[in-house]
């Protein structure tokens, strides 16, 4: 399986921005972010269908998100942009095979365990 490191996380304000990097032990079709908080299942926010590229994202942060990829470097980020106080939560990284649900949105047939994540925090 393969392993991920998040970083990038923090505290910031609403409005503000946020540069998360995902490194990973090798490359797959499918690499995206999810995020939880306390209470609420683990929800995807954005896979990209690297064999294709193309990317999706949930309806809450399209427009504000962006995920992409530095191949050189093995690494997957998500640039956050005009954060809001509902998108604290932590934040995880993950491979697999294809992206799906309703907004392929999901990274599926995950291939990568869990990671530590990293938490962004966003003040109102």
């Amino acid at each position: 399986q393969d392993q991920v490191v998040e970083s990038g996380g923090g505290s910031v304000q609403a409005g503000g921005s946020l540069s998360l990097s995902c490194t990973f032990s090798r490359w797959n079709f499918a690499m995206g972010w999810f995020r939880q908080v306390p209470g609420r299942e683990r929800e995807a926010v954005s896979c990209g269908d690297w064999s294709i590229e193309r990317t999706y994202y949930i309806d809450a942060v399209k427009g504000r998100f962006t995920i992409s990829r530095n191949r050189a470097n093995h690494t997957l980020y998500l640039q956050m942009n005009s954060l809001k106080p509902e998108d604290t939560a932590m934040y995880y990284c993950a491979t697999g095979g294809h992206c799906t649900g309703s907004s392929r949105a999901t990274v599926g047939s995950q291939s990568s365990s869990w990671g530590q994540g990293t938490q962004v925090t966003v003040a109102s």
